[in-house]
């Protein structure tokens, strides 16, 4: 009876833990698709609309993609030249950063 009541908590603690990095991944997803997806690339398949910003899917090719939650935090305004500043809330730099890393696979 012990062995199964672990099992179970263990069953549900996996599924909880991925329930919440899908639903962190939706945020992130949602909020790129709001802030970055007129110029980015931000999915596994499309192309930039601009042609200086890169596929957010190639982003580890050109930076370290944990570096990115301070850029995040602090404003993003650097990029191609016509970029507009972009900083996220604190809550949602993980989103950002999950979702991203999830295109990188």
């Amino acid at each position: 009876m012990c062995k199964f009541l672990v099992a179970a908590f263990a069953v549900l603690f996996v599924g909880s833990a991925s329930a919440d990095d899908d639903r962190q991944r939706a945020y992130g997803e949602m909020s790129i698709k709001q802030n970055c997806s007129r110029c980015h690339a931000v999915a596994l398949t499309d192309e930039s609309a601009h042609p200086e910003a890169p596929a957010f899917r190639n982003l580890s090719q050109r930076y370290p993609i944990e570096a990115l939650a301070e850029a995040l935090a602090e404003g993003i305004s650097v990029g191609h030249p016509d970029m507009p500043e972009f900083r996220a809330e604190p809550e949602e730099i993980g989103a950002i950063i999950a979702y991203i890393e999830s295109l990188q696979r």
